[in-house]
């Protein structure tokens, strides 16, 4: 790097006015372009060496009387070639021509704060303090999950060598076997591969495979009629990543898919190999393997069907847990967020497809599984399939509303939760047949197991099976019997077998309405089960079967005969409805969960429409004798059971909702709340006190809270008080595959003891703490993205006042002057940004061209853009227009107290740095003013410096990323700000002050930067942490890192920046409020871009620094070749 005469940070202070003159030509015969000719004595000064300590010498001695104050060329060897420039009359070569006086010391101090940016600081502590605070305190899911124990055995398969994968050194694949039920290293069921997530462990396979290897051994093994219908073991394989971190590095999600692909075409032929084999030879060979990826391996799983290598048909069921489907967790690698979106848009397009052909995912199911608010490494919204899949292929369901799990789970849990292993387990043995090649069912029947195991049962999308059930049961009924219930009455039972035999209650299925829809609906604490035998009720779907003579009663596999000594006339064809129970938590006075260990209630719940052929619902009390229990049966209106409130959002956060359930009510209550659909808004539900009478509750109220889609469902048992929060319209989230014309937002399902004849009161109101804890999840990226917009602003201002007054003020006296003028206005505009970005984001998407008339294209597609939300906050609500303004107000504190620590740092290192290079008194000579001139830069040679530079771009080009570059810049910088400390301490002249505030400044920037390139350094360290010497496959670009070496290079000989007073001085300023504006409105989504932002602003502030330096060819060559002028070159001599 060539040595400039420009700008030396050493000049010296100087309050005398200067003399305007004109710059002389340059050597080329040109003038300077944009720089001010005013300053081009300080240009053309040296870097601060121990030669500036014998001009400080020499310049002191000068004659004052207008006088040359250069020393003769007989007086300095080696200065002779230098060029004369026309210096004003009595003027220091290092003292720096002002327009102005310098301030006070104080006033000039980096510490220095005002009352206002004070101000600002305590209320963003106060704010950021309370938004954590309410992150860790409110809203909290409960924690239920039980820790499975194994016996696990891992076969490593060590012939998956390079021959079959060229990331065998680097992965590897394992065969789990449970000790004590399986310890064969033979194949012989269905291959099953788990695919861990970000720095995850192929260990965490154990709890899934070891129920897999308890249930198939406790259950599946003895019942034949499982093995008849294709049921079969599991052989779990798992894939050790050594920990990779995929994450931070979209060409690492490739690699694993790519491997794992290799991994399913080597277990797919260990079934053809006999020696390794134990499969029944009758059977047809697997053709496809089951995948189960946590984390980032379900996206890597869904990756794999997208590569070149991926076998057709070889994956037709993947199952996912907390896996970031709809958008990258962090946006700091480009590769990784190109990788999604080419990802997302592969499956966009396939489902998109009109014809089952043309669709390659047509045979693919895909299930996510969230743990909800109790998953803090990744927002459970990411989890979302609404964008990718239709319903026909797929669903997102939450662990808290998955039958008989009933309990939030963190990131981990999901891979060893007991209650969330037994349905994974269950439904994959479910969708098994190993008749078929591909193992498992067709896609539809996959779809339908999928639902019965995962969803509540009161989904629209669950079928009822009862119409697809023959007639099972005949039930023969006494004559002018008592048991058919009044048609709109309800059966309560409060006991059983008081009649001392079994006794059928019949309750009359009423006549469809035109007016208004029914629905029936039981409920009983009794487990109604096919597979039960020691229920005491069963309930029956009947019509009236005419026996005629000579017709025999054994078409029926059951006969319950009720007609006691009678001869029975009255015959019922019925259906067993046990298929189709729902279960319940139970809610009994002692109940704290609905994970309590507690036999859960059964309910059943169908419309009018399902029950048109039948004519009798029979509740059979089959009690023999008096034992206990209850159960609860009803038909009842819509307009009864169902509340639609048509409340607004604003209303509800600014008065609540208030309502009173009425005395006489259905067992089942159901609110509707449209306007509720929002996951950064938390409520706090209360239910009044109820008198049930004398007679004791049947059971206390609890609460369903659930939306449609994503299925995410919460039970509150012994419900008093109940936090109210949901994962429904989300931050940055794409807009769904198919548009909903309606919104139905969040309902609650009230179940209450209708004999207690008691209203109850219900009221929700706004948490507000709750709501803003809700902002961490959602918004975590924002904070590396929004205290760039503050940088840059700053930055902007102090360039501003230089180029104006030759001041180059402090970080935090320019973030003052911000606050006051262009800070408030850059929020302000960004909120109105916000407000328009929501509104056109609610705006129904336009409908994709069709041709002439409606001809020539699908008259139903629409031209959906998937990145509407992408923008600012991406909030999709324009009630939520105070984010904008909040955040920054938070940033703001947060800047200052990184630039606080900064100072903190550089002091730090300031106090090691002062003792082991302090100096002999020779070095330390007085100038006139009596104060110590220390050269703290002692400027290396220029060919050193440009060597090491040009091998560092080697190496990034070749080996390490630029990454890597950038850290050593961030700590060259360091260095830099603590050398200018140590200067400006012992000279306190205003041109040191000028390049400490300046190097301060950049080091700031570059640290904010600095957060979005450690993941990517830290996937490189990984690879060599763990012998991948294979050179890194992305970021070798050195255009990305070149301005910033040269721009730190150029910094550490002590050179500030020269001012520029021409126009070009609004190029700085674009750039830096560019990077501001970007830093807003793209940041979150493409933080990556930032580097780059940032980048382009060093490349134009290195040319600004080079724009007063004569750079020639002949000099270049000097330098390279060895010949530096002496001095002049920055040789360093000790002086004789």
């Amino acid at each position: 790097m060539i040595r400039r005469l420009s700008g030396s940070a050493e000049d010296t202070d100087n309050s005398a006015p200067t003399q305007p003159e004109t710059a002389p030509p340059n050597r080329h015969g040109k003038k300077k372009s944009f720089t001010s000719a005013k300053y081009d004595v300080i240009r053309h000064s040296d870097s601060l060496d121990r030669r500036k300590v014998e001009k400080a010498i020499d310049l002191a001695q000068s004659p004052q009387d207008g006088s040359s104050p250069f020393p003769s060329t007989e007086n300095r060897q080696g200065v002779s070639s230098r060029k004369q420039l026309p210096w004003p009359t009595g003027q220091n070569i290092d003292r720096m021509p002002e327009t102005r006086s310098w301030r006070r010391s104080r006033a000039r101090s980096p510490w220095a704060c005002s009352l206002l940016t004070i101000g600002v600081t305590v209320l963003s502590a106060l704010v950021l303090l309370f938004i954590v605070h309410a992150f860790l305190t409110r809203q909290l899911d409960p924690k239920g999950c039980d820790m499975c124990w194994s016996r696990p055995i891992y076969i490593k398969f060590s012939d998956f060598d390079t021959e079959h994968t060229r990331f065998a050194s680097k992965y590897n694949l394992y065969l789990y076997r449970e000790g004590g039920f399986d310890e064969d290293p033979k194949v012989k069921g269905v291959p099953v591969l788990f695919i861990p997530g970000n720095a995850g462990s192929y260990k965490q396979a154990r709890c899934l495979a070891f129920e897999a290897a308890s249930y198939y051994h406790d259950s599946i093994q003895q019942d034949a009629q499982a093995l008849k219908e294709g049921m079969t073991s599991l052989d779990f394989f798992s894939v050790d990543f050594n920990e990779d971190f995929s994450a931070f590095h979209g060409q690492t999600i490739l690699d694993q898919a790519e491997y794992l692909n290799d991994a399913v075409a080597y277990i797919l032929s260990l079934y053809h190999d006999p020696r390794r084999s134990q499969r029944d030879p009758g059977l047809p060979d697997p053709s496809s393997v089951i995948l189960v990826g946590h984390s980032m391996g379900g996206v890597v799983a869904r990756t794999m069907l997208t590569m070149p290598n991926y076998q057709s048909n070889s994956i037709n069921t993947i199952v996912t847990m907390s896996a970031p489907h709809a958008r990258p967790p962090v946006s700091i690698d480009a590769e990784s967020v190109r990788t999604y979106k080419r990802i997302n848009d592969y499956w966009r397009q396939a489902y998109t497809q009109k014809w089952a052909n043309d669709n390659p995912l047509w045979h693919v199911t895909l299930i996510s599984i969230a743990g909800g608010g109790l998953d803090t490494v990744v927002p459970s919204d990411f989890a979302s399939l609404e964008s990718l899949v239709p319903s026909t292929h797929g669903f997102t369901v939450f662990t808290s509303g998955i039958p008989n799990v009933w309990t939030g789970a963190d990131h981990i849990q999901t891979t060893w939760c007991v209650q969330l292993m037994k349905p994974i387990v269950r439904s994959i043995f479910s969708t098994l047949d190993v008749h078929r090649p591909g193992q498992t069912k067709p896609r539809a029947e996959r779809m339908r197991i999928f639902r019965r195991w995962y969803l509540t049962g009161m989904e629209d999308v669950v079928e009822k099976t009862l119409a697809q059930k023959e007639s099972s049961t005949l039930l023969t009924l006494e004559d002018n019997s008592h048991s058919v219930m009044a048609l709109g009455e309800s059966l309560v039972l409060r006991d059983f077998g008081r009649a001392g035999k079994p006794k059928a209650h019949l309750l009359p299925v009423p006549a469809r309405s035109p007016q208004g829809s029914k629905s029936f609906t039981l409920l009983s604490d009794q487990g109604l089960e096919e597979t039960r035998t020691t229920a005491q009720i069963e309930v029956l779907f009947c019509s009236v079967f005419p026996l005629q003579h000579g017709q025999s009663s054994t078409l029926f596999s059951m006969n319950m005969d009720l007609s006691g000594d009678t001869s029975g006339s009255t015959r019922l064809a019925c259906k067993n409805a046990a298929s189709d129970v729902i279960r319940l938590p139970a809610s009994e006075k002692m109940s704290a969960h609905p994970y309590d260990k507690a036999q859960p209630l059964s309910y059943l719940q169908y419309n009018l429409e399902d029950l048109a052929d039948y004519q009798f619902v029979a509740v059979v009390d089959k009690a023999t004798e008096p034992s206990q229990g209850w159960a609860l049966a009803e038909f009842n209106d819509k307009v009864d059971s169902v509340i639609e409130t048509d409340i607004g959002l604003r209303r509800l956060l600014s008065f609540g909702l208030h309502l009173r359930l009425p005395a006489a009510r259905p067992f089942m209550t159901e609110i509707k709340i449209p306007a509720l659909h929002s996951s950064l808004l938390a409520f706090r539900l209360s239910l009044g006190k109820h008198d049930c009478g004398d007679d004791a509750e049947l059971f206390t109220p609890f609460l369903r809270q659930y939306l449609s889609e994503p299925h995410e469902s919460k039970y509150f048992v012994n419900v008093k008080d109940a936090n109210i929060s949901l994962h429904g319209l989300a931050p940055f989230m794409p807009p769904p595959l198919r548009a909903q014309a309606v919104n139905d937002g969040v309902s609650l399902q009230f179940w209450s003891d209708p004999t207690c004849n008691s209203s109850i009161d219900v009221s929700m109101n706004v948490d507000v703490p709750g709501s803003m804890g809700k902002l961490v999840m959602r918004y975590r990226m924002v904070f590396a993205a929004f205290p760039i917009v503050i940088v840059a602003l700053v930055l902007r201002k102090q360039f501003k006042v230089y180029d104006d007054s030759g001041i180059f003020i402090t970080f935090a006296e320019s973030l003052d002057l911000c606050l006051k003028t262009s800070l408030p206005v850059l929020l302000l505009a960004l909120t109105f940004l916000a407000v328009g970005l929501t509104i056109s984001s609610a705006a129904p998407p336009s409908s994709a061209s069709s041709g002439w008339l409606g001809w020539g294209g699908n008259a139903t597609e629409t031209a959906i853009d998937f990145t509407k939300n992408d923008l600012l906050l991406g909030s999709q609500d324009p009630i939520f227009w105070f984010l904008v303004p909040l955040f920054g107000l938070i940033t703001v504190g947060i800047c200052v107290g990184v630039n606080y620590a900064t100072l903190g740092l550089t002091h730090v290192f300031y106090l090691p740095y002062n003792l082991l290079t302090a100096r002999p008194a020779w070095v330390r000579v007085e100038d006139v003013s009596g104060r110590s001139v220390a050269p703290a830069f002692a400027a290396s040679s220029p060919r050193r410096r440009i060597i090491t530079t040009c091998v560092l771009l080697f190496l990034v080009s070749t080996f390490i990323p630029y990454q890597f570059a950038y850290l050593d810049a961030v700590l060259v910088q360091l260095s830099t700000c603590t050398r200018a400390l140590r200067l400006v301490r012992e000279t306190r002249t205003g041109a040191h002050y000028n390049f400490y505030n300046y190097s301060h400044s950049m080091l700031i920037l570059m640290l904010w930067v600095l957060p979005i390139n450690i993941p990517v350094l830290l996937v490189w360290a990984h690879n060599l942490a763990v012998h991948w010497l294979t050179p890194f496959s992305s970021h070798h670009n050195v255009l990305s890192i070149m301005p910033y070496l040269i721009l730190v290079e150029t910094l550490t000989c002590g050179k500030m920046i020269p001012r520029v007073t021409s126009r070009a001085q609004y190029i700085t300023n674009i750039l830096f409020f560019t990077l501001a504006v970007y830093a807003a409105v793209y940041g979150v989504t493409y933080a990556y871009a930032l580097h780059h932002i940032v980048n382009l602003v060093c490349a134009w502030l290195v040319a600004v620094h080079f724009s007063s330096s004569e750079v020639s060819m002949q000099g270049l060559t000097q330098i390279l070749e060895g010949l530096d002028d002496g001095n002049e070159r920055g040789a360093k001599k000790r002086p004789e």
